[in-house]
């Protein structure tokens, strides 16, 4: 008997630049979300400023009423990992804050989520000089870099499996240059996107023996490493939503959402379509 995979959604490229719409949406509402943050804001104030920035854009929020999801960005602070509800949390200076933001245009979305310290005044740049927080910092270094190497394995590599093995050797090697000890959430992956938020296939964030489907122009791929100050075990919280580090380590979250196409890739939701993310690997986003 043979064994097929979920089929995947191959998209035309009048249909990825549809989907880069959204994906622009999407950046601008992180954009406005990290503006905004100051210590004394709750995470539902960060949900009332993305859904601004959807609405104003003439999009709709993937989030909202996802299966039953409350709020239009997902808000995840210090040792939650991914999926927490905006609500009455007080944010403070040194937490560590991920969001994550989906929205669609014309029956395509869009998904990305970064991380950020906050700082006395604000979000504080991943590679500012003299932050106190230096573990910190180098967590959401770390992460972001991870999740630029998978998505440069996209424009390099065969197999969708390729992102998981350039994630974890980014991990690793990050551990090595900064003396620390990170774990990478495996329970929780990348996705396949397009006109639904998920699809298949899964983008897994660590090495497998099974190295997945062929790379196709037209895939759309959510590339979403979550790493952690700790072990990489999670638990969900009674809200049915929000996870968390079992040992209650903090974790940092970064994702975009990209496109595959002839000569390489091309990042939907970053403004830039991913030029400054992608020159440390040598790889250059495809114009569209």
């Amino acid at each position: 008997m043979f064994r097929s995979r979920p089929r995947i959604e191959l998209k035309s490229l009048d249909q990825v630049r549809l989907m880069r719409r959204a994906g622009l949406v999407v950046a601008d509402a992180l954009a406005a979300v990290r503006a905004a943050a100051r210590p004394g804001m709750t995470t539902g104030d960060l949900d009332v400023v993305a859904a601004g920035a959807i609405a104003e854009a003439g999009a709709e929020p993937s989030f909202l009423g996802y299966h039953g999801f409350p709020a239009s960005i997902c808000t995840s602070v210090n040792e939650e990992v991914v999926h927490g509800i905006p609500g009455r949390r007080v944010l403070a200076a040194g937490d560590l804050v991920s969001v994550d933001c989906g929205a669609v245009v014309e029956g395509w979305h869009g998904d990305s989520a970064l991380s950020f310290l906050l700082g006395e005044h604000g979000a504080v740049d991943d590679d500012a000089p003299g932050v106190a927080d230096a573990e910190g910092q180098g967590l959401v270094r770390t992460t972001r870099t991870a999740m630029w190497a998978g998505i440069a394995a996209l424009a390099e590599g065969r197999r969708v499996g390729d992102v998981g093995v350039a994630v974890e050797a980014s991990v690793e090697l990050s551990a090595e240059l900064l003396g620390a000890e990170y774990g990478l959430v495996e329970e929780y992956t990348g996705h396949g996107i397009g006109t639904a938020m998920h699809q298949p296939p899964d983008v897994l964030n660590f090495a497998a023996t099974d190295r997945g489907p062929r790379l196709r122009p037209g895939m759309c791929l959510a590339v979403e490493p979550m790493v952690t100050l700790g072990g990489p075990r999670t638990d969900v919280l009674p809200d049915g939503w929000t996870v968390v580090t079992t040992d209650g380590s903090r974790a940092a979250h970064w994702e975009h959402t990209v496109a595959v196409v002839d000569g390489g890739v091309a990042v939907l939701t970053a403004h830039d379509l991913g030029a400054a993310g992608l020159e440390p690997f040598g790889v250059r986003p495809v114009p569209l």
